[in-house]
């Protein structure tokens, strides 16, 4: 069995990083799967436009539905989403190789791929398992959000604007985050002029107030994701640090590195009612790893002083890369 800091500490064997290497895989892999099935069991079904290559992907869906119906009978004659994701995610990716790099595109490729199966081989129900459509848009979105946040944090992707943003970021300064909103609002607003589905034609002739409303389902399927993907990310990424007085320091010390896998800084202190020196252990851990450090002070020295405080962002060292943008 592998400890959690194995997965996020870079000082490790070979045999170690590539069996971090291969767990990260594994989630990417995995992952994408719940983000598939709302794809297919609600936001399709519901006729949503969602914000991403993915709302590009359900708007062509629904235009060209039954124009094909000998190439694509099980899909009602409309090119599936599976196939303009791989086509779309294809050629974004060749670009991004001779523009940004292949190195970048490794995981990515594994991303589309995995995606690209999840749609092929999960059915898409005629009618949504979530009936209500604001309740699938807020719903929908928060299990896509929190599948696509496992992904991010195996540093992997599902493609699509991730690599739009890339390519324009190599290009010119703007951050990530503004190229993929401007993306997501003009994906979402194209949903007012797409043709209304069956079941939202049933609520009424009002054709501008219901076109208003579907981009409004958008918007609260991106505005939940997003939040899903925000919150995940931030526990997974959430560290603290310790500050710990003791006199067994040596001890302390060498277990948080060799069981935790952490590096510790000692540092040297002057009690001031006491006036006498003190060793002060400083260490920075993620906020999973925090109970293994509670158990080794706790066997080593029960009548230690710890301390311990969240810290916003830690990087470089086996915690995140450090970023220019």
């Amino acid at each position: 069995m592998f400890r959690y800091s194995q997965f996020v500490n870079p000082h490790y064997t070979p045999r170690e990083s590539r069996a971090r290497m291969t767990f990260e895989y594994l989630v990417i892999i995995l992952g994408i799967a719940p983000m598939a099935l709302m794809v297919n069991w609600v936001l399709l079904p519901h006729a949503f436009v969602g914000g991403g290559l993915t709302g590009i992907c359900s708007a062509i869906y629904y235009v060209t539905d039954g124009l094909f119906p000998s190439l694509f009978p099980e899909y009602g004659g409309a090119i599936p989403v599976w196939l303009t994701t791989f086509v779309f995610n294809a050629i974004l990716l060749l670009i991004a190789g001779l523009t940004v790099g292949w190195r970048f595109c490794i995981r990515t490729m594994v991303g589309v791929a995995a995606i690209t199966f999840w749609y092929r081989v999960i059915p898409i129900l005629p009618a949504p398992i979530i009936a209500d459509p604001w309740l699938g848009a807020i719903i929908g979105g928060f299990v896509f959000g929190l599948s696509l946040g496992c992904v991010l944090a195996a540093n992997g992707s599902s493609g699509g604007t991730d690599i739009v943003a890339m390519i324009v970021n190599h290009y010119r300064n703007i951050s990530l985050g503004n190229i993929m909103l401007a993306c997501d609002i003009l994906i979402i607003a194209s949903a007012f002029f797409l043709p209304l589905p069956e079941s939202m034609l049933a609520e009424g002739t009002n054709h501008t107030y219901l076109q208003i409303k579907r981009v409004l389902y958008g918007v609260a399927m991106t505005i939940s994701y997003t939040l899903a993907v925000d919150w995940i990310m931030s526990r997974l990424h959430r560290s603290v640090h310790f500050l710990i007085y003791s006199s067994k320091y040596e001890e302390i010390a060498t277990a948080i590195n060799t069981t935790v896998n952490r590096g510790v800084t000692v540092l040297d202190g002057t009690g001031w009612y006491s006036k006498k020196p003190v060793k002060v252990i400083s260490v920075l851990v993620r906020k999973p790893e925090s109970t293994l450090v509670f158990r080794i002070v706790h066997d080593i020295d029960p009548n230690a002083l710890v301390s311990i405080a969240d810290v916003r962002g830690v990087f470089g060292s086996g915690f995140d890369k450090i970023k220019a943008k």
